[in-house]
């Protein structure tokens, strides 16, 4: 499940993310990323990670559509968590994203909103 936590800032989505990720949760964020696109941004992500489980098969594929067709549009990617396997799926994706990925341990969520809200 995607919970949007923040949209104040206009060129950030805030997202809580637990459970597994389906095709719907993927589709309610494309038009995010897009009415960033729009006012002339990079979109940056702040994810905490929640009891996050992974995805299903058709919310794997919907990311995989989605992200590749706006890798240009990224900017940074903070992922909040506590699992080291979460540490490890943020540096696999740092590895195919062109945009500056982290992970942060969730007793730091704040040092990660601040470092992904910080244009740089």
């Amino acid at each position: 499940m995607v919970q949007i936590i923040n949209l104040e800032q206009e060129h950030l989505i805030a997202a809580k993310i637990s459970g597994k990720l389906t095709e719907k949760d993927m589709e309610k964020m494309h038009p995010l990323i897009h009415n960033i696109i729009e006012k002339g941004h990079k979109v940056d992500f702040y994810f905490e990670m929640e009891d996050f489980k992974g995805y299903t098969l058709k919310g794997f594929w919907e990311d995989l559509k989605i992200d590749s067709a706006h890798l240009e549009d990224y900017g940074k990617m903070a992922f909040v968590g506590n699992k080291k396997w979460q540490e490890w799926a943020a540096k696999a994706t740092d590895f195919f994203i062109k945009s500056e990925v982290k992970f942060f341990d969730i007793k730091n969520k704040e040092q990660a909103m601040t470092w992904v809200s910080t244009k740089g």
